[in-house]
């Protein structure tokens, strides 16, 4: 396995946006709290350490992975949040219902960003086993939780791009 040894939360923080007037939901799912406990910590951690401010993260929880899409339309809906986050844990059991959640929850967060124009982050770990979890939840391969406020501090940097006036 080619991450076997590897962080794979190396990202470039080259030319971020000011984000010291945005405003950020991060939504956790209660469903292997271990492992989104501490996505949750990397993600509200590096929101901070790129300029948010504590006052303008807000923190929501869902019982499940699959309660985050709707949980984060009723975010991304408010007019004083500017990106959602949505943190999750599915792990592969013997059974294909992570299959169903997986991929009902990639098409729910996906859906929520469309209709709202706003970012909606994927911040959902699709593991095979509990230590792979915790490998990208602040183990050996990073915290996948730093990623996605990364991925929302870039999309909205983007976002201003697209909408502002030459």
């Amino acid at each position: 396995m080619a991450s076997a040894q590897k962080n794979l939360s190396v990202f470039s923080t080259d030319e971020l946006p000011d984000i010291s007037e945005r405003r950020f939901a991060i939504l956790v799912s209660e469903w292997n709290s271990e492992v989104t406990e501490a996505l949750f910590d990397g993600a509200y951690q590096t929101l901070l350490q790129h300029g948010a401010k504590p006052e303008n993260v807000i923190r929501g929880n869902v019982p499940g992975s699959y309660e985050l899409s709707l949980g984060s339309q009723w975010f991304a809906q408010r007019d004083d949040i500017d990106a959602v986050i949505a943190i999750g844990c599915v792990i592969q059991g013997e059974t294909k219902h992570n299959d169903y959640i997986n991929h009902a929850v990639a098409q729910g967060l996906t859906n929520v960003g469309m209709k709202t124009g706003k970012p909606v982050i994927f911040g959902v770990l699709t593991p095979n086993d509990q230590q792979q979890a915790l490998d990208r939840a602040g183990g050996i391969h990073g915290n996948k939780g730093d990623e996605a406020a990364i991925t929302a501090i870039k999309m909205i940097g983007l976002q201003q791009q697209v909408y502002s006036k030459f």
